[in-house]
């Protein structure tokens, strides 16, 4: 029987408007009552989840920041901080290139720039990182790295990000998280490995997961559970790993799939 749900955010759990789907509230309250955990699995920050499901701050996991950091009842349970000297290295990689926007992702919250905090910009962080401070400098920060994200605003991220941070590939992972977004982390972690530790830390197999994704930030979320569903909407390789696919996010996909599990007889 399914224990854990994982969801991504966009792309997947969130419709074309970045909303939670209509029936998500009688959903959750369904798994709720027979005994199985949702879990939002996100490159978003930890307190943007919190605010996103305001409500469930005590009843869901939170597996944060692709993974680099989980929390449940608001006590950290997972975390993978970076080396502070390299990550700031990396930081430095991308400053002064018109266009793109560097993020200091840390335990506490999110840091950007001063010369680079412009109204389109905060528009986009806002998404992600509801707690972000506005800094003159990366290099006083008091918080813990467990981060760093990189933004392109024309959406070419692959080209135009991309080639600077390929040199960090070993001691880190540089992984695309959107054609905007090029996240940096520990070369050992990502949303899979965090599913891992939570799988340990609560006894839980593989066949009692199921997880839902879109993008290739999921692939070893996809590979963590037995019953791993691709959107209708996903990257073709997710489709190709995922074991089973449902509707497109702006058809509630996830709720879909949900649904089939419980209507099998695997929720409960």
């Amino acid at each position: 029987m399914i224990k854990l749900i994982m969801s991504d955010m966009d792309g997947t759990l969130l419709d074309e408007n970045g909303q939670l789907p209509a029936g998500f509230a009688d959903m959750a309250q369904e798994l709720k009552k027979r005994g199985v955990m949702f879990a939002p699995c996100s490159g978003r920050q930890y307190y943007s989840l919190l605010d996103t499901f305001a409500g469930y701050e005590d009843e869901f996991l939170f597996l944060a920041e692709n993974g680099t950091m989980v929390r449940y009842h608001d006590k950290e349970i997972f975390s993978s901080t970076m080396n502070k000297k390299l990550g700031m290295k990396a930081l430095q990689e991308t400053r002064q290139k018109p266009g793109i926007y560097e993020v200091f992702c840390g335990k506490r919250g999110a840091y950007v720039l001063a010369d680079e905090d412009t109204a389109a910009f905060q528009d986009e962080l806002r998404k992600y990182y509801t707690h972000a401070e506005v800094v003159d400098s990366f290099t006083d920060i008091d918080d813990e790295l467990i981060k760093c994200s990189f933004f392109d605003e024309s959406g070419s991220a692959d080209e135009r990000i991309y080639p600077y941070l390929q040199k960090y590939e070993g001691p880190f992972q540089v992984a695309t998280s959107s054609a905007y977004w090029v996240d940096v982390m520990n070369y050992d972690i990502n949303k899979g490995i965090a599913i891992q530790q939570v799988q340990k830390k609560l006894h839980i197999t593989p066949m009692e997961c199921a997880a839902f994704g879109d993008f290739l930030n999921d692939v070893e979320m996809m590979s963590s559970v037995y019953y791993s569903f691709a959107m209708e909407n996903a990257h073709p390789k997710i489709k190709e790993l995922a074991r089973f696919q449902t509707g497109s996010n702006r058809e509630h996909g996830v709720l879909q799939g949900i649904q089939k599990l419980i209507d099998d007889g695997l929720c409960g």
